[in-house]
Order: structure tokens, then sequence, then C-alpha cells
């Protein structure tokens, strides 16, 4: 599966394509990194840029692996916009179901970042985050995003 890896502020993030989509986001670097699709490039792009405090929305083709409930919950923290957070209990609410289910989903997201789980929150605090540094990359991403004044 081809892959491309970036330096980011919350460490090294490895981008995977498969079948013309992004697939996989992940940390750490690529074991088999290729430098060199369109799409791959554009993806790097968007994240850096995402990181210079420049993009606010990605805008790429996914193709993130999950079951239909998990299809669902991607899609309803995919647009959460930029700077702004949701709750589990909300989200759940629109899905008609319940928070611990859209909090495993959250964890199952497999494009964390592009696909925003660092968005979704605990009635009562952060929540979890299932990406590399846990709670401290959730809350790096949500200072960059000034998403939850509290931390800021």
């Amino acid at each position: 599966m081809p892959s491309i890896s970036l330096d980011t502020i919350v460490g090294t993030v490895t981008i995977m394509e498969e079948r013309g989509r992004i697939s996989r986001l992940s940390w750490g670097a690529g074991v088999q990194e290729v430098a060199g699709t369109p799409l791959l490039r554009e993806a790097a792009g968007q994240l850096e840029a995402y990181f210079a405090g420049e993009l606010k929305r990605f805008d790429l083709p996914l193709a993130p692996d999950g079951s239909d409930f998990n299809q669902a919950v991607f899609k309803a923290m995919s647009e959460i916009p930029y700077g702004e957070t949701r709750t589990y209990g909300q989200i759940a609410a629109n899905l008609k179901t319940f928070g611990q289910p859209v909090g495993r989903a959250c964890g199952a997201n497999p494009i964390p970042i592009v696909i925003p789980c660092h968005r979704v929150l605990s009635a009562t605090g952060l929540g979890g985050y299932s990406g590399s540094g846990g709670l401290d990359t959730k809350i790096a991403l949500l200072k960059l995003e000034g998403g939850y004044p509290f931390l800021l």
C-alpha cells in the first residue's frame, strides 16, 4: 500500500492510499514509503496546511474501513467544523443511539485528524483519544484549532 510520512506537531504521521483513496493515517514512519502518488502528495500538502493553520477542511477522497454504523459516525465527525466540538452524546442523539457505541466508533477511526475524532468530547471533559500520544495529541489538535477554550 503506497504511503507518505511527514513530521507534524503531534509526531511523524504516515498517510496510506488504497485504490485511489486515503484509507489510513497512523503515527510513525511508513515501512514501504512511496513519496510519489499525486493523491499522497495532495494529502501531505493538506496536512501541512492544516498544521500551519491555513486549512480548515480537508478535501480528499477517503475510504475508511468500518461497519455501516462506524461510517455514520465518521460522517458525523467529518461534519464538525474546524474549531468546534461535539459530545459523544450529541452525535449519538443525531444517530438515535447511545454515547458508548459512538465512542467505540471514534476509537476505530482509521483516518484521525482528517476525520476529526479529536473534536468529539465527553459531556464532562475531553473523553479519550486513540491516536498516538492519547490525550496529549487530542489537546494539541484542539489547541491548534482553538476548539476547547479552557485549554488555551
